[in-house]
């Protein structure tokens, strides 16, 4: 499906005169009451791209490997592809977690031969949304240097494909962003202004809270459903517990 959603207005349209595709106004819903929470309580849009960073170690793997699975049980075709562990790694962590629904893997660092792979996939299955989610966003190479280089510029050049790709497709992707040591973002700021959505994951730090030792998921940028929704979850061996939760 072609929306290419980006173009296709000339300029000083009146507004009323959009007509909206209705695939644009169907959400994604995740099943995770966490996730489908923090996008505003619908799910995800579609042909939107999230960018999701957070404190190292505070769960963001395993979050997302909770919710390709969970998505493949609400019918959707879910793709994790990773460039941070290898598959074996994957699988192993799949079986502490319980993952049940099963869901397409791939370790393919090589962007654009990563989207043709994936429209492989959407065209067995043409009546189903896509959602595919990358781990993470700076072990991606965009090809523009033919001897596999990367510099500073590649991990924009690779988000910049990846969105072109969710909005003329209609798909979903959701790219984890490496953070430093520090707990800051590893990655030029343009990179937030290219996606819809930032979501984080980090730790309660403060020993006085009774939260202390919480993950909190918190949506500090969303284009379609507001900002703000913050989650306190329990990090169990098989995956996350709401413990709490604040709406914007």
């Amino acid at each position: 499906m072609k929306l290419n959603t980006k173009n296709g207005f000339d300029f000083g349209t009146n507004v009323l005169d959009i007509e909206v595709p209705e695939a644009l106004r169907v959400k994604v819903k995740t099943g995770l009451e966490y996730i489908d929470g923090s996008f505003g309580g619908q799910g995800i849009t579609p042909s939107s791209v999230t960018l999701f960073t957070g404190t190292p170690g505070a769960g963001k793997t395993t979050m997302m490997l909770k919710l390709v699975d969970s998505l493949v049980g609400q019918g959707i075709i879910g793709v994790f592809n990773t460039g941070e562990e290898s598959l074996y790694q994957v699988k192993l962590t799949a079986e502490r977690l319980r993952l049940k629904h099963g869901f397409s893997v791939g370790e393919e660092t090589h962007v654009p031969t990563l989207l043709e792979n994936c429209d492989k996939i959407r065209a067995a299955n043409p009546k189903k949304q896509f959602v595919l989610v990358i781990d993470s966003l700076q072990t991606m190479d965009d090809g523009k240097y033919k001897d596999g280089s990367t510099n500073s510029r590649t991990p924009e050049r690779a988000l910049a494909l990846i969105t072109d790709w969710c909005k003329e497709n209609n798909t979903v992707a959701i790219v984890i962003g490496q953070v430093g040591k520090s707990g800051q973002f590893a990655g030029r700021n343009i990179l937030k202004h290219m996606v819809d959505s930032m979501l984080e994951l980090t730790v309660e730090e403060d020993a006085r809270s009774e939260l202390y030792g919480c993950r909190v998921l918190t949506m500090t940028k969303n284009r379609f459903g507001g900002a703000g929704h913050r989650f306190y979850l329990d990090l169990k061996k098989t995956g996350f517990r709401v413990v709490a939760k604040l709406s914007a």
